[in-house]
């Protein structure tokens, strides 16, 4: 039997990455559970980006509206830990292009990966089609349609590919806070806004 799924989140010494999204993960992990077979543990589990434990797990989650700027033991664990095979779903909580989280974590990645290596994501990408479907790419968030921030909606993720693998999921759509509700309270959606999330977290444990 395979080991439970953990949601990780990245611990990292900057910015302010325990300010958000409190109750996302148990919200993704109930998804998990309802669509699919896949044991998990139902806690999320913190583990610092300088830490060596980082390399027991296969999913991490990055987030925070603040300055990114990883130490040089940060930068290596990423670089690392990217490259060999895990997976790092990164959230701009302020959903804004250009915005300090924004600048702050691209540059990170030229840094890691060097220029160029973030890209925008076809439509055509795998991960909108590895559970349930998204033919017209990412979902929109609430977030973006009632004026909040720049009042722009994303039609786009951004991504870093390692040997044809998405290896980085960046986004500026702010689905951390879309998310970031009590997951009994799915039941008054019209539709389950989490099934996104649902193929994110597949992708990483099965592409």
């Amino acid at each position: 039997m395979p080991a439970p799924f953990t949601f990780v989140r990245l611990q990292y010494r900057s910015g302010d990455w325990d300010g958000v999204d409190e109750r996302m993960p148990t919200n993704l992990l109930h998804s998990l559970i309802q669509y699919t077979k896949i044991p998990v543990n139902q806690k999320e589990k913190v583990v610092a980006l300088d830490s060596a434990e980082l390399f027991r797990y296969p999913f991490c989650y990055l987030s925070g509206h603040k300055l990114v700027q990883f130490s040089a033991q940060e930068k290596k664990n990423f670089t690392q830990y990217v490259r060999n095979g895990g997976f790092v779903f990164v959230d701009d909580c302020n959903h804004d292009i250009d915005g300090l989280f924004a600048r702050s974590f691209e540059e990170q990645m030229r840094q890691c990966f060097g220029a160029g290596a973030l890209k925008k994501l076809p439509k055509t990408h795998a991960i909108y089609s590895q559970f349930f479907k998204f033919p017209d790419g990412p979902p929109p968030t609430s977030f973006e349609l009632n004026g909040w921030g720049d009042d722009l909606v994303h039609d786009y993720l951004k991504g870093i590919e390692i040997n044809g693998r998405l290896g980085v999921l960046y986004s500026n759509k702010d689905y951390g806070c879309e998310w970031d509700y009590d997951f009994r309270n799915k039941r008054f959606l019209a539709e389950d806004n989490t099934k996104f999330g649902v193929n994110i977290l597949l992708y990483a444990l099965t592409a």
